[in-house]
């Protein structure tokens, strides 16, 4: 089932470079929930580098910016220490929480048919409740929309 604005945010709790990370750590706070294929690939990389920068934005929206990918931690804590991120960077290699949050899903290269990480951003409010999501996510200007919308919950 689809995940909507106004649902409960799907509960998890998962390995993350600087410990873990779970849904009930964040209450209290405003999170963005950024979902992305693979470490270290341009597209992922230009994602991770655009939140960062705004990192301290984020920070003064009272907003916590987490990175969710299948990689395992090694990849996480190999891409996080190269671009120097100061956000973590989730591991859920099952895929339980990408299925959660409904982004493992079949996508299609060169005609080619396979299951991935659909990227896509959730913002969820104080309580826990989804506020906004963005699928198939365009990465030039994204962080910057989310920035702006963590600022007007």
């Amino acid at each position: 089932m689809p995940l909507n604005p106004g649902d409960s945010a799907p509960d998890f709790t998962l390995p993350a470079t600087g410990g873990t990370v779970s849904l009930a750590g964040l209450k209290g706070r405003k999170a963005v929930l950024y979902f992305y294929p693979k470490d270290d690939t341009s597209g992922c990389t230009l994602e991770a580098q655009a939140f960062n920068a705004l990192a301290e934005a984020f920070a003064a929206a009272d907003t916590a910016v987490i990175g969710v990918s299948p990689d395992s931690m090694r990849s996480h804590e190999k891409f996080s220490a190269k671009y120097g991120l100061g956000f973590p960077l989730v591991s859920d290699e099952t895929k339980a929480m990408l299925d959660a949050y409904g982004v493992w899903a079949e996508k299609s290269m060169y005609g080619r048919k396979y299951m991935g990480v659909e990227r896509t951003t959730v913002l969820i409010d104080r309580d826990g409740t989804v506020a906004r999501i963005w699928p198939k996510v365009k990465v030039p200007g994204h962080a910057d929309e989310v920035l702006a919308a963590a600022r007007a919950l």
